[in-house]
């Protein structure tokens, strides 16, 4: 049994590219340490959503408390600390590396380093953490052990005399990892006095006990009836409930320095809860936080609506719910003259919005439809004013506009070196900028660009994909804003603006996304009595415009041969009826018509 030795504490993460076998080596580390038993075991144990599981990634954080008596046979309890693999979750991702001393690099073997797993390194290297690296996947035909080590080398910079080579589904290793950590990872410092200090590092919403905080404890310790204060909110609670993960929750008597565990304390509210904040005693606080706290701002927005408008109520209790546990998911309600009533929502990236895109129709049962995503504009208003906008509706009138700044990004991308010239098209195409190029080995590149984020939101992933054949993969990090020559691209339909469809491009890209709605309004949009324009408009300028044919009817079948005038009085008088109608009449766009246009500009 493990007695309490600060000593013999070892907290570590394994960081990973999507697919390179994590969620495999921690089912390994579960067996073997004996943390779950032969028959609560199954594949990605840690991963308890079916989205997890299908796309084989970690969009929550699961940390896990194992027990290990070691070659020296002393016991060790071991915190593994599952951290999210995606760009969208990093500052997430940046609060659980806090939460330890080392961390795992796994790569495959087959692919070698991706550019996921290059960004979460560098978190970790700027946190002072041990990293011990891990080759994966030994067991395949394909494995290039030696070529993966120059690798991490060359372009990490890490030294792979000791990397652990492993294959997690034969188990081939695995005993090798726990005893490199204990080797290799130091054990949480000694703490600078006995006040209470705990990194929050993650939480989630239980219907019948309120929130669940994740915590790793620095200093002093942690018990039931303890009063509690979260620095940044400023809350006070009562402690009901300390515990460790072993994977499920299990209630322990105190947390001690180094250890990680939950505590519950009849939080009901979620937004009391920050990831990064400091817990300490209300009775004798702590005087600094621990550093590294900032707030989680959405980057990219989006509109939710319900295809059938009497789901409202359904889709905003799931967004509330979903809002629980997660607490970066910024919703707030909107109407739109062609949707209806909805939900602006604030997101992480794009997978993030795929998530919860998905969560919401697999988990609630929905029929949505949401809007093109779009980022946040920095408007200097010419009083000195400064708006941040994120829907085109709030657009504010143009002869008061100083400038518009937009986001930039840096985005890594890893290939193949044969898909160069493809990537550098495709990049000149999302207006990049190619800033650094990095030869990693005879075959791949790393490729430094800057790009405007509303550029590479929507579709960039899937082209390069496509142009790489699957091949290439890529992150990005927040640069800052810059200046930009953005206009608001307003869509009219018979003479009429349509905000639906109005959205803020570049001046440079305006004229094609303008033909492209237009020429795909055409098609979508029922012929009515009379004819309809379609214009694309920027200010009072049009820069495209498409025409849906008028209805016609043979006013003169009845007229057998007679006299030609009888013909062409008629014919004026269907003329003169077109005219009037065309004053009076209203077009009708079916809701269809909006979802395509919307896949269309996605």
């Amino acid at each position: 049994m493990f007695t309490y030795n600060r000593k013999q504490i070892r907290n570590f993460s394994i960081i990973a590219h999507i697919d390179h076998g994590k969620s495999t080596i921690a089912d390994r580390l579960l067996e073997i340490t004996g943390t779950i038993s032969a028959r609560e075991m199954q594949d990605q144990v840690l991963d308890d959503m079916d989205l997890e599981r299908e796309r084989g990634i970690t969009i929550k954080a699961h940390p896990v408390t194992m027990y290990y008596r070691a070659d020296d046979d002393k016991i060790y309890q071991m915190n593994f600390i599952d951290t999210p693999g995606h760009v969208d979750f990093s500052y997430e991702v940046s609060r659980s590396l806090s939460a330890c001393e080392g961390a795992l690099l796994v790569v495959d073997a087959a692919q070698g380093v991706q550019a996921q797993s290059l960004a979460n390194v560098h978190l970790a290297i700027e946190r002072n953490l041990e990293i011990l690296p891990v080759i994966n996947k030994i067991d395949l035909p394909s494995a290039d052990v030696e070529g993966v080590k120059q690798q991490i080398e060359d372009v990490i910079g890490l030294d792979t005399s000791h990397a652990i080579l492993c294959s997690a589904k034969t188990g081939i290793g695995i005993k090798d990892i726990l005893e490199q950590i204990l080797i290799f990872i130091p054990p949480p410092s000694e703490p600078l006095n006995d006040t209470l200090r705990a990194l929050v590092f993650d939480s989630h919403y239980d219907p019948y006990r309120g929130v669940t905080v994740y915590i790793r404890v620095m200093s002093g310790e942690i018990h039931n009836k303890t009063l509690i204060k979260m620095m940044v909110t400023d809350k006070v609670f009562e402690v009901l409930e300390v515990g460790v993960f072993s994977p499920k929750e299990k209630p322990v008597d105190v947390l001690r320095p180094g250890e990680v565990g939950y505590l519950l304390a009849n939080i009901k509210n979620t937004a009391d809860v920050k990831i990064g904040d400091t817990i300490t005693s209300s009775r004798k606080p702590a005087i600094d936080p621990l550093p590294g706290f900032k707030m989680i701002f959405p980057v990219v927005f989006a509109g939710i609506y319900p295809v059938d408008s009497s789901d409202f109520e359904m889709l905003r209790d799931a967004l509330f719910k979903l809002q629980l546990n997660d607490s970066a998911l910024h919703v707030e309600q909107e109407s739109s003259m062609a949707l209806g009533f909805g939900f602006r929502c604030g997101f992480l990236g794009l997978l993030h919005l795929e998530i919860i895109f998905e969560r919401l129709q697999r988990e609630f049962l929905l029929d949505i439809i949401t809007t093109a995503p779009s980022v946040v504009y920095k408007f200097t208003l010419t009083d000195g004013k400064n708006l941040l906008i994120d829907n085109v509706a709030h657009y504010p009138d143009p002869t008061f506009i100083e400038y518009i700044e937009e986001p930039w990004v840096i985005c890594h991308i890893m290939t193949h070196s044969e898909y160069l010239g493809a990537i550098m098209s495709l990049g000149m195409d999302k207006r990049g900028e190619l800033t650094k190029t990095e030869t990693i080995d005879a075959k791949r590149l790393l490729l430094t660009y800057r790009f405007p984020l509303n550029e590479i939101i929507i579709d960039f992933n899937d082209k390069l994909k496509s142009v790489t054949r699957g091949y290439g993969s890529f992150d990005y990090e927040f640069e800052k804003y810059e200046i930009s020559d953005m206009v608001k691209l307003e869509i009219r339909v018979n003479e009429e603006p349509v905000d639906a469809f109005s959205c803020l491009v570049h001046r440079t890209k305006a004229e094609a996304k303008g033909r492209a709605i237009c020429k795909k309004l055409v098609d979508v949009i029922p012929m009515q009595q009379f004819k309809v324009p379609i214009q694309a408009a920027i200010g009072g300028k049009i820069v495209a415009r498409e025409t849906i044919r008028a209805l016609t009817k043979n006013v003169t079948a009845k007229c057998y041969g007679g006299d030609i005038t009888r013909k062409r009085k008629l014919w004026e008088k269907q003329k003169e009826g077109k005219k009037k109608m065309k004053e009076i009449g209203k077009v009708n766009i079916p809701q269809s018509a909006f979802m395509e246009v919307l896949k269309a500009s996605n």
